[in-house]
């Protein structure tokens, strides 16, 4: 369904992408934020899921920056390799490469960004720092907590694991005080990823649950 296409960004920098078109005219745009597994098997099939929706999805590469083209599945030895991505994160640059893919598809109509573990805390970011976004979305973002004296302008939704050993419930806690603005969702007895059906700790109910909730609140906020 998707093509892999090049992003522009502000800074001159190239970086790869996938682009995924619905088959019909578009209800707006959603821009893809992938984990630290870069824009690999699942987060293309997010991609496609949302143009079955009827949205234009993209997703940046942003490690495009460190390792050109990276991708890694789930296995303990991948997910080791890929944390080496996150020791020391460029927040403006996965910032600049965001705002890029922002800019590609603002000429369809309103959009929105949904991001998945580090891409939770960039889609985050992108809420309060980005500009052209209508709403956004992030799953178990770990440096939400640390970002959150900043205010999104934009609408905001949250979700996170009840068991998520990277993200405790009191971070959870903290973000909610801080930012009684934005929608937060914990579900019970989900851990880290349970989002994504390749990972050990994929959690159908959950992810179902997640996933309409998310799409609710693009509907009610891309006009």
């Amino acid at each position: 369904m998707g093509q892999d296409i090049k992003l522009t960004a502000s800074d001159g920098f190239q970086l790869g992408a996938y682009r995924a078109d619905p088959t019909a005219t578009p209800k707006g745009a959603l821009v893809v934020i992938q984990e630290i597994f870069g824009v690999n098997h699942h987060i293309r099939n997010v991609c496609d899921r949302l143009a079955a929706e009827g949205y234009v999805a993209i997703a940046p590469a942003i490690f495009d920056r460190v390792e050109p083209d990276f991708t890694s599945g789930y296995s303990p030895d991948e997910i080791a390799v890929a944390r080496k991505f996150v020791a020391n994160p460029d927040w403006p640059a996965m910032l600049r490469d965001t705002q890029a893919a922002i800019d590609a598809v603002k000429d369809v109509g309103a959009v929105g960004i949904i991001g998945f573990c580090l891409g939770g805390s960039i889609a985050y970011a992108a809420a309060t720092k980005l500009t052209g976004l209508k709403a956004a979305v992030g799953y178990y973002g770990g440096a939400i907590v640390r970002f959150a004296e900043d205010k999104p302008t934009v609408p905001t939704q949250l979700h996170f694991g009840e068991k998520d050993t990277g993200i405790p419930l009191a971070d959870v806690e903290t973000i909610r005080a801080k930012r009684p603005d934005v929608e937060i969702f914990v579900y019970p007895g989900a851990q880290h990823g349970f989002g994504c059906d390749e990972r050990a700790s994929y959690d159908k109910p959950s992810s179902d649950l997640a996933w309409t909730r998310s799409l609710a609140f693009f509907a009610q906020h891309l006009r």
